[in-house]
């Protein structure tokens, strides 16, 4: 389903079950998978892959050439940036057309969330189920299962599949909605398995946690 008033350029591929509302743009070249949902107002660039199952939320902006995997939630308001050293004019005072800027993408990997008004720096990438908590400006790479806030933002825990914060249980983290136990070591989250043998570790910023997880002050972080 796309409605009337969506601005649709030749060249997109849409997958079958997608839905388009109304004022959306889609430019050139650019792929959506099937079964999303593209709010009113979004924007998605010229050369933008969007995965199956994903939600754009209204006004959300995706600029090339952003890579956006299966299953991932932009809320509304999201900007994913595609500029490290934005200039409108080049250094002899001419406006700059596209040959004298590189875009650099935004990734946003398999079933991660991006709260609403977040705004993600050009090259970042988000790890798979990581989530951005709302009106956060995120300027490094975010870990998978990593819950990041704030400007810039930083590591205050880690959440599983299902969104839920995991819980802390001893050198384990546990999510209260599935059931599912993990380790964190040397600030990467995955799966426990009964031969799992958790040691103490560096966490992102250097410091030590016996769970494995970042800690300090929250000046540095990991997004």
């Amino acid at each position: 389903m796309i409605q009337e008033s969506a601005d649709i350029d030749e060249g997109v591929t849409i997958g079958a079950g997608t839905r388009v509302w109304h004022l959306a743009q889609i430019r050139t070249g650019a792929v959506v998978g099937a079964d999303c949902n593209i709010g009113r107002g979004a924007y998605i660039g010229p050369g933008v892959t969007i995965g199956d199952r994903c939600k754009v939320h209204n006004y959300a902006m995706v600029f090339e050439p952003a890579l956006v995997e299966d299953g991932v939630f932009l809320g509304p308001g999201v900007i994913l940036t595609n500029d490290r050293y934005p200039r409108s004019i080049d250094l002899d005072g001419e406006l700059k057309n596209a040959d004298d800027w590189h875009a650099d993408p935004v990734t946003v990997r398999t079933g991660a969330s991006v709260g609403a008004r977040s705004v993600v720096v050009a090259g970042v990438e988000i790890g798979s189920y990581a989530l951005v908590g709302a009106g956060s400006v995120v300027t490094k790479d975010v870990p998978a299962f990593a819950l990041v806030v704030g400007n810039p933002a930083r590591w205050i825990g880690w959440v599983g599949r299902s969104g839920e914060r995991l819980v802390a249980d001893g050198a384990r983290w546990k999510c209260p909605a599935t059931g599912e136990v993990f380790v964190a070591v040397d600030g990467v989250l995955a799966p426990a398995t009964p031969d799992t043998v958790v040691r103490p570790s560096l966490g992102f910023d250097g410091a030590t946690s016996a769970a494995g997880s970042p800690v300090g002050d929250g000046s540095g972080g990991v997004a």
